[in-house]
């Protein structure tokens, strides 16, 4: 394990993380399993953080089992009561942020900030549902029948499959977990098997609170393995929704797999996001968007921003002020606050942060400003990058395809309408942002003419939601929706109920029946 120079020691003692452990859980136990080993190591540093155990078939079925009692009984305890459990947790993570936060930058490699952020979105996501678990409502409309009462409500609807991605290893599983949990849902939890440490230390969290409250034995459920944990859940009709969080290439196998079990569905997947930069832009605001949103967490959100489209009047300063922010970017230890740029997850992420350059030259990209890998004194293992800058087509096929880098493309636009089309015109439809002090152009990119995707901002980047909005894009970013808004409805069923309380039985659309 890594030396203490940042308190990582104290912090996985915190946690309650050992060298080996178990890589399932029910909630009030580690289950003993037999898969291959896996070894977390961080991209921070290279040395080992653990070792888990992984999950196979036998311990899944097991697990699911479990979980099918439960929810049993889960979702007999009233909403509101569900939602103080949930209260718990939260409050929980209050005592564990600084330790789950040094853990979440150690083991994935963002910034400590951004590791201690994604800590406070499961906090905030927490408190969310805490009142939502009291307005978890339905609708009642007019019968066209005398003396009829119709009106819709929500149940829960069972077990919710969670398949979440590196990039957040936590934050995720709580906007899915939390709300899922006081709908009256029980969870099982397939992390990445990059980050099955921060897995771990939630699992332990959140248990703790379920066995002080006398909670049922599989409410909250983890299972770490590999892809194979995840193809079981996806075609296990047990598992009434499957939430994923990942690359479009895994959405459409998971999708594909639900789909053909007529199950549902819930697809968070990837983006090619871009700022449109007006020649009535704030720049000093501009390029503080536009880098954070280029390297922030090394380019590994997706809604991370992929390309500037910049008015060719403004083109040339853009990319000068660019050139300058990128000159003073710091990289190294994202454990050092004096740092903005950390390593990217691991080695197959540097090879395909380095095809990506290599195809951007094929294409005719020119470098506005070089990447490369780094190494030497300051860098303690081979995954730091330089945050890299190049002109290019949107057409590029490389322009056309999310790289999970710090790669940042530039092209020019000359009406609002060819930015649009700019923007609009790649597989992705996750986040998207204008930077204008012109009104007619940002009310037409907010309107049906406008962005395409899920998420559409003005004056902001493309990176940094908020839990009270509901997350996700459309095209090939899922069509799903997580967090905040009314998404919790993805985690119930929906029922229309109508009442007779008179003495007749009129039928609807005016029918008549008798004998």
């Amino acid at each position: 394990m890594s030396q203490d120079i940042f308190g990582i020691q104290a912090a996985l003692k915190s946690l309650g993380i050992k060298d080996l452990h178990q890589g399932a859980s029910t909630g009030m136990e580690w289950i003993k399993t037999s898969g291959d080993v896996i070894s977390s190591y961080s991209p921070v540093d290279g040395l080992l953080i653990g070792k888990v155990n992984a999950a196979k078939q036998d311990t899944y079925d097991a697990v699911v089992n479990i979980a099918n009692q439960a929810f049993s009984q889960w979702r007999q305890i009233p909403a509101p009561k569900r939602g103080e459990i949930v209260r718990q947790v939260g409050d929980r993570l209050r005592g564990k942020k600084e330790a789950l936060g040094k853990l979440v930058s150690y083991e994935m490699g963002k910034s400590l900030q951004e590791g201690l952020g994604e800590v406070q979105e499961m906090i905030d996501i927490c408190d969310f549902a805490v009142g939502l678990s009291r307005q978890l409502h339905g609708f009642t409309m007019h019968s066209e029948r005398p003396q009829h009462r119709m009106y819709e409500q929500y149940h829960p609807i069972g077990i919710v499959g969670i398949i979440s991605a590196f990039n957040f290893p936590v934050a995720v599983w709580s906007w899915n977990a939390m709300i899922a949990l006081i709908c009256g849902d029980v969870c099982i939890w397939k992390p990445s098997e990059k980050t099955p440490m921060s897995a771990i230390a939630c699992q332990q969290i959140l248990s703790e609170v379920l066995k002080e409250n006398n909670i049922p034995e599989g409410v909250s459920n983890l299972l770490i393995g590999d892809f194979r944990i995840g193809e079981l859940m996806s075609h296990d009709p047990r598992l009434s929704l499957i939430s994923a969080t990942g690359s479009t290439r895994m959405g459409k196998k998971v999708g594909a797999a639900v789909g053909a079990r007529l199950g549902r569905a819930l697809l968070e997947l990837g983006g090619n996001n871009a700022i449109i930069i007006s020649e009535t832009a704030d720049l000093k605001m501009t390029i503080i968007g536009a880098v954070f949103g280029a390297i922030g967490t090394a380019g590994q959100r997706c809604t991370s921003t992929r390309r500037l489209i910049i008015h060719e009047r403004i083109y040339e300063d853009v990319k000068s002020r660019l050139k300058e922010a990128y000159n003073q970017l710091k990289i190294g230890s994202p454990l050092d606050p004096a740092n903005h740029v950390g390593p990217l997850i691991d080695q197959n992420a540097v090879e395909l942060y380095l095809k990506a350059i290599v195809q951007v030259k094929k294409e005719g990209g020119k470098a506005v400003v070089e990447g490369g890998v780094l190494n030497g004194k300051g860098f303690q293992s081979a995954c730091y990058v330089k945050p890299a800058i190049y002109e290019a087509e949107n057409s590029f096929e490389i322009v056309q395809a999310e790289t999970f880098a710090p790669i940042l493309y530039l092209m020019k636009y000359t009406t609002i309408e060819e930015a649009i089309f700019i923007q609009n015109n790649v597989p992705q439809g996750l986040s998207s942002a204008i930077m204008t002090s012109n009104l007619r152009e940002s009310e037409l990119f907010l309107s049906h003419m406008g962005s395409d995707c899920g998420i559409a901002n003005v004056n902001i980047g493309t990176s940094g939601a908020e839990i009270g909005g509901a997350f996700g894009g459309e095209k090939e970013t899922g069509g799903g929706r997580e967090s905040g808004s009314d998404a919790w409805k993805y985690y119930m069923r929906r029922q229309t109920n109508t009442i007779n309380y008179g003495t007749d039985l009129p039928l609807a659309q005016g029918i008549q029946f008798g004998f």
